[in-house]
């Protein structure tokens, strides 16, 4: 998948809602944790389909935030935020400053899902405040139609995080204005009984039940892979797009693994990768 065929994305390619539907193959994606702007502007070079900047568990603000939406923009990659919660403020402010594609955590009802496309429409069809005039979304004023049209080129997904929100599935992905659903393998296996398990049969069943719900409904499924089974799992049933790594696990094991090279004897190392 290709969320824009040039390599050089500006604010009028198509929003990732479209790309999800058009597209034939699994969008592949990399978390960003670490918060900084540089090492998103690294990872986006390397040809992922999307990044998603975590503002729940990263240690993110909004001006982080911005710098990496700056950073990322001369590539093909879709950015995609995770705001620490679905507060209307937080959404606002994310959507002025460019965010257009949105994982919003722990969409537990129906209600919570029209809650939170509301926060992101101007009235009458939401209570998204006005100060586009002042925004980077709007190019500081210069796109004269972005009032009418921004809910156009917005992406919203939901983020499945507990049984309750399984249950409530066709409820969540029937929202409209909700055009993908994420699945939190992580926190759904934590709050099934089973921490740090999610790859366990009963998180596997609440997983395999949500794609195809989602499925019937039309709506796009993806998830975080922590592993490549976790990955090949999430591919199988039929997820859209799929994070594949994280930019801390990355950097990790990427030290872990030079540092080890060199530890062992030269007739062992590989091949030599340059630095230069």
């Amino acid at each position: 998948m290709s969320v824009c065929r040039d390599r050089t994305r500006t604010m009028t390619t198509k929003p990732f809602k479209v790309a999800l539907r058009s597209d034939t193959a699994p969008a592949l994606g990399l978390w960003l944790g670490l918060g900084e702007a540089v090492t998103a502007e690294i990872c986006a070079g390397a040809g992922f389909d999307w990044v998603l900047i975590d503002s729940e568990h990263g240690p993110n603000d909004l001006r982080s935030v911005a710098d990496q939406l700056r950073a990322v923009a001369a590539d093909a990659v879709e950015p995609i935020v995770r705001p620490p919660s679905t507060d209307e403020v937080d959404i606002k402010r994310l959507l002025d400053i460019g965010v257009r594609t949105l994982l919003l955590p722990m969409v537990e009802s129906g209600s919570a899902a029209r809650d939170a496309v509301a926060a992101t429409r101007y009235p009458p069809f939401g209570n998204r405040g006005v100060g586009s005039a002042l925004a980077r979304a709007s190019r500081w004023n210069r796109d004269v139609d972005y009032l009418e049209k921004s809910a156009d080129g917005i992406t919203l997904i939901a983020q499945i995080e507990t049984p309750d929100a399984v249950a409530n599935i066709g409820d969540i992905a029937g929202t409209a204005g909700i055009d993908a659903v994420f699945v939190g393998l992580s926190d759904l296996a934590a709050t099934s009984g089973h921490l740090g398990q999610p790859l366990h049969p009963q998180v596997q069943e609440a997983f395999r039940f949500v794609v195809d719900e989602c499925t019937r409904i039309g709506v796009p499924v993806g998830t975080l892979a922590g592993s490549d089974a976790v990955a090949d799992l999430a591919i199988g049933l039929g997820c859209r797009f799929v994070a594949i790594g994280t930019d801390v696990a990355v950097l990790v094991r990427g030290c872990e693994t030079l540092l080890e090279r060199f530890r062992a004897p030269k007739a062992t190392r590989g091949v030599e990768v340059s630095v230069y």
